[in-house]
């Protein structure tokens, strides 16, 4: 534990500024191991590795990154909708269908048993990576415009370089790390590096990652919405890491019973296929993802991929998309994005990159609703599981290094050739009185490094230091008793 401290100062004494842009590599530190998202440099069996995924290992992410970029823009709706979905003859349902934000994909989404998109992501343009191109002025990041005129970011130096710093020491092969301030969408953090690929840019807007039980997020509100409540029991044996049809059915077998919440924190998927099954349609699951901005662009200084998902027809299919299982893919900004709707009572904040101009702060905005405020709540609830009896257990409770009152979601899926773990975390914290919201994703090799989760926490751990807590205004003492 006395390393993790040792090496997070260090990152901070660092000249801030050569740790923004440049993606030399730093040397590796030692690390000890610890399970649940915990640093880990051994390189045992890939077989073994792949079963700790939370949301298993069946095949690998495949959506093509030149698949984003102008697809759909000819023929007509029906067309367009008909080769995203599979369909074979469009129709006016398929055209109304494509008419509505996010409830198609506007490009076909490819199988990720295939092709991971990660393989040929390529890196931002110079002129986009706003990131590579800032400088630090006084304590403050500022990018130059045409003209020469001087924007400010809202990014935070230190908590910029003390998260890429981390990524650099444990040489991901691909990491980012995102921090946001919920109420008002400031990203506080674009964290990444890639010891594989060192001239690679753009990793935190890039979806390039398969979603795997981050979609559970999705799939719990959905189920809320449609009268699931956080304690509803179900009943099951299995499915752990894999998922057949015969799961889906009550069984005899099923001697385990877990309830909403409690299979949110553990990331218990076969009990999400299940209750996909009985309680959601392809057109709930849709628009529940539509609404969380999946399928749809969000606007951002940095271009940012469309995330897409494919909410299929088939029912064995839907099941295990709604338990994480399909083929959907999120950038981390947008994956702290989730996590900043159940932050914001159920609202969608959209990121902010550049300080506004002038002495006015930038004040928590309205929003526009995701979720309800009492649907929000019951799934920060399931959410907080995770953290105090779920897959982020051990590492939450790592001593030195806990973080109060977080909540958030784990997710795993692995490529198989070549091997590839996936591992996730999106939370925010504290629940209560969010200060910050985080995304982390780490794709490891057969060498693991560190975990999605591990980052995650110090994530929200060193946001929360950048972030204090609004002090209390209280009345003084002499005007006790005065009216």
């Amino acid at each position: 534990m006395r390393f993790h401290r040792r090496l997070l100062s260090a990152a901070a004494l660092l000249p801030l500024v050569l740790v923004i842009g440049a993606t030399e590599p730093e040397q590796p530190a030692s690390a000890g191991v610890s399970e649940d998202g915990g640093v880990v440099v051994a390189a045992p069996g890939t077989d073994s590795r792949a079963a700790q995924a939370d949301a298993g290992t069946s095949g690998a992410a495949t959506a093509s990154q030149g698949a984003q970029s102008d697809a759909g823009t000819s023929g007509s709706a029906a067309v367009s909708a008909a080769a995203v979905l599979g369909g074979e003859s469009p129709d006016g349902g398929l055209a109304a269908l494509a008419a509505e934000p996010g409830m198609v994909p506007p490009v076909p989404v490819p199988s990720r048993e295939k092709a991971p998109p990660i393989a040929t992501v390529k890196p931002l343009p110079k002129s986009a990576d706003l990131m590579g191109r800032a400088t630090l002025e006084g304590g403050k990041l500022v990018v130059k415009e045409k003209g020469g005129k001087k924007k400010q970011l809202t990014i935070d130096p230190v908590l910029q370089a003390s998260l890429t710093q981390i990524l650099r020491n444990y040489e991901t092969p691909y990491g980012a790390a995102v921090v946001l301030e919920p109420s008002t969408g400031r990203v506080l953090a674009l964290a990444e590096h890639s010891a594989a690929r060192p001239e690679l840019r753009g990793l935190p807007v890039r979806a390039v990652f398969p979603a795997a039980s981050i979609f559970k997020v999705i799939t719990g509100g959905a189920l809320l919405e449609a009268g699931v409540t956080p304690d509803t029991e179900e009943c099951f044996h299995g499915g752990k890491r894999r998922i057949s049809e015969k799961h889906l059915q009550d069984s005899e077998r099923d001697s385990s019973c877990y309830s909403l919440a409690l299979a949110m924190g553990k990331s218990a998927n076969v009990i999400f296929a299940k209750l996909t099954n009985k309680h959601l349609t392809v057109d709930s699951l849709r628009r529940m993802a539509a609404r969380f901005r999946f399928n749809r662009e969000i606007e951002f200084p940095v271009p940012t991929d469309v995330s897409l998902a494919a909410i299929p027809e088939e029912t064995f299919s839907l099941a295990n998309t709604g338990a994480g299982f399909g083929d959907v893919y999120l950038s981390p900004l947008h994956g702290a994005l989730v996590a900043a709707v159940a932050a914001n009572e159920g609202r969608w904040v959209d990121p902010i990159l550049f300080e506004p101009e002038g002495p006015a702060p930038l004040l928590p905005v309205e929003g526009e609703p995701v979720l309800t405020p009492e649907v929000a709540k019951d799934l920060t609830a399931m959410l907080e599981e995770t953290v105090t009896s779920g897959t982020a257990r051990a590492v939450f409770r790592e001593r030195g290094f806990r973080v109060d009152d977080a909540v958030g979601k784990t997710g795993s899926l692995a490529d198989r050739e070549p091997f590839r773990d996936y591992s996730w975390f999106v939370g925010f914290a504290p629940k209560d009185n969010p200060r910050v919201a985080v995304a982390a994703i780490i794709v490891n090799d057969p060498k693991w490094r560190i975990r999605g989760t591990w980052l995650g926490r110090e994530a929200l751990r060193l946001g929360l230091e950048r972030v204090p807590a609004p002090v209390k205004m209280t009345a003084p003492a002499s005007a006790a008793g005065k009216h």
